[in-house]
């Protein structure tokens, strides 16, 4: 039996083509499938930190260091600073065992008012996208003093919702929703644009809002009717809301967090529980 060899030079390359054609498809599905594993198998679950107008990325130094010498189980700590610029630089580091690392962003402009919140939400913003891409959590928890709180609002509402990132949990903490004004009727215009927008807030989302009272009605700085008016941003449309009031000690506003008070409520609402520690309660329990 005669071979035709041009029939067969014709197979050949078409097989040949075929195979080119399939080559960077199969290339792209495997990568692709090996991406999204490792994406959905993240066990990286940060708390990101956001301090208050004039504060910067060292403001919770004294928190971390008093959970860490509270608990077995040692949280690592990176700093970012975002520069008016666009540079984002970074100090610090996450451990490679430690699935719960603190992540504290500061911003080179940190001054109050609504328009530096606004702009800061999208510096914020910029750290988050770096942050996500490198370290690929699907999930974080969110913690805000003061300021750091209208950041976090403005960023749920306006950038988060292009992530497929969960955000847990929010705690906020002697944040102004209302800046300063003592009554609940007069909404400033940030509050308005918060209440406006709160629909493209995240629905799987547990939000704590801590005032501190100094005296019975501020924490010296921030109105305590101020930190209620979040009720009217994330009431009926979070999964959980719930306001929480500290006294006594480190009441007044730049002592919030550092407040023993503050501390538990962190441990028991935001950070995953200390497995060694939860072992050894069942033990004496048993």
């Amino acid at each position: 039996m005669k071979i035709n060899k041009r029939g067969m030079g014709i197979t050949l390359l078409v097989l040949l083509i075929l195979f080119s054609l399939a080559l960077p498809s199969f290339i792209w599905t495997r990568q692709n499938v090996k991406d999204l594993a490792r994406w959905h198998n993240s066990r990286l679950s940060p708390v990101i930190m956001i301090p208050g107008s004039s504060a910067t990325e060292n403001r919770f130094d004294a928190l971390i260091k008093k959970i860490n010498s509270r608990s077995q189980k040692k949280h690592s700590l990176l700093k970012v600073k975002v520069y008016n610029d666009g540079t984002v630089k970074y100090s610090g580091k996450i451990n490679a065992k430690d699935n719960e690392p603190f992540i504290v962003v500061g911003f080179e402009n940190n001054k109050d008012g609504y328009s530096n919140i606004l702009k800061q939400a999208k510096m914020f913003d910029k750290a988050f996208k770096q942050l996500s891409e490198q370290y690929e959590f699907n999930n974080f928890k969110a913690f805000g003093h003061s300021n750091g709180g209208l950041i976090y609002t403005a960023f749920l509402e306006n950038y988060l919702p292009e992530y497929d990132i969960q955000a847990k949990v929010l705690m906020t903490v002697g944040t102004p929703y209302n800046f300063s004004e003592t009554s609940l009727q007069r909404k400033t215009q940030m509050l308005a644009d918060f209440i406006k927008n709160r629909k493209k807030l995240p629905t799987d989302l547990s939000v704590y809002t801590v005032a501190g009272t100094e005296t019975y009605d501020s924490d010296g700085l921030v109105p305590e009717r101020s930190v209620e008016a979040g009720k009217y941003i994330y009431q009926g449309i979070v999964k959980h809301f719930t306001q929480i009031t500290v006294t006594g000690k480190d009441a007044q506003h730049s002592d919030l967090p550092q407040n023993d008070q503050i501390i538990e409520l962190l441990d028991r609402y935001v950070l995953e529980p200390d497995q060694n520690q939860k072992t050894k309660k069942l033990k004496e329990n048993s």
